[in-house]
């Protein structure tokens, strides 16, 4: 069980499942896929001719006598992510399986690589610096999109995300408060961001626009302002207890790293990296929180220093949510910072609690 929390853990700051974390469940049932979204107009003025997205279903669609899917679940990934992430052993085992919070016989599992990001469209298939530059808004309305116009889904039992999924979540409820039964933001803060999360990603983004290498995204091999970018966001999303747990000795932390950074290298563009953090510019849900109707459950763990607790954001915002609930996770031995988010069993059973109390659904039929 440890080795696949830390497998978890650098998962996240790596962007892609860690070894350990590719086994998913036996016997899902869905589909994988693409959705091609034509003349797709950015907040930023600029059109993409043709948008790919790509999603991953899993279970089926049931729909009420009306014929409107009610048993949908979307669960956003974080930055750098895809959803992928969301079939490794510490989440999918924990929520998928029989009788479990998100049973597969039960719900209609969506899980999207948003732009940017994993198999969907992104500066890196040959547009580099000339991409569009997508915010939150973008990508969020682009899932809606995909969910209408390619799945039929017109309404969603649950909207959850992680890290920047999270954020979507607030989003969602925001821009879309009708769309869904429940909402559950883990590791994010409806806030725009600023102060220390702020800065540690623009002087990851500095650091590859700094480098000469970069050539203004037009570089032949990867600059080595990334490995820079890389080293902020480990530190970024990690945490003291957790490092030193993990690697308790000189050796083993120099190790740890390097092969952490080496992983990235492999996996990460530059021109992707910067796009991707960039996206968070003008995320700000603050003003609008009144918007959001469906009852709302948010997810922070203590050591999290990407949202740390001693800020009490959401303490503070939580209440102008009409429905809105706050759990903060006490540091603990299966905590992992800002990586907690991802290790299901740690809120398994806040979360359950928290489906169990929305509204019950009428008696639905497989579509």
């Amino acid at each position: 069980m440890r080795r696949l929390l830390i497998l978890a853990a650098l998962a996240l700051w790596t962007g892609t499942p860690a070894d350990g974390q590719r086994s998913a469940p036996a016997a899902l049932p869905g589909i994988t896929g693409d959705y091609v979204i034509k003349d797709f107009k950015f907040a930023s003025g600029e059109v993409l001719p043709a948008l790919r997205l790509h999603f991953r279903t899993l279970g089926k669609p049931r729909t009420d006598a009306g014929g409107v899917v009610r048993n949908a679940v979307l669960i956003m990934h974080g930055t750098g992510g895809s959803g992928t992430q969301f079939l490794g052993a510490v989440f999918a085992n924990e929520l998928y399986g029989a009788g479990q919070p998100l049973d597969t016989t039960r719900y209609y599992v969506v899980l999207l690589d948003d732009i940017g990001h994993g198999a969907s469209s992104k500066p890196s298939d040959g547009l580099h610096a000339t991409f569009p530059h997508y915010n939150y808004d973008d990508m969020v309305d682009a899932n809606y999109r995909l969910l209408t116009e390619q799945l039929h889904v017109t309404h969603l039992r649950l909207v959850m995300g992680t890290s920047m999924g999270g954020m979507h979540s607030w989003v969602w409820g925001e821009r879309y408060p009708a769309f869904m039964d429940g909402i559950v933001p883990l590791a994010s803060a409806p806030v725009q961001i600023a102060g220390r999360n702020r800065m540690i990603r623009r002087m990851a983004m500095d650091d590859i626009r700094d480098d000469p290498e970069w050539k203004g995204g037009e570089y032949a091999t990867q600059p080595r302002g990334l490995r820079a970018a890389a080293q902020m966001l480990f530190m970024m999303t990690s945490a003291p207890l957790v490092q030193q747990r993990d690697a308790p000795t000189r050796d083993s932390a120099d190790a740890q790293i390097v092969r952490g950074l080496d992983a990235r290298m492999r996996t990460t563009d530059a021109n992707d990296f910067l796009y991707q953090f960039d996206a968070s510019r003008d995320y700000n849900p603050e003003p609008m929180l009144e918007r959001i109707k469906a009852p709302l459950l948010a997810i922070n763990s203590a050591d999290d220093q990407v949202n740390p607790p001693e800020l009490g954001i959401i303490e503070r915002l939580i209440t102008r949510v009409p429905h809105g609930r706050f759990l903060l996770i006490p540091i603990g031995p299966a905590t992992r910072g800002h990586g907690t988010h991802t290790v299901a069993a740690v809120w398994k059973e806040p979360f359950a609690a928290f489906l169990t109390s929305l509204p019950a659904l009428p008696t639905l039929v497989t579509r």
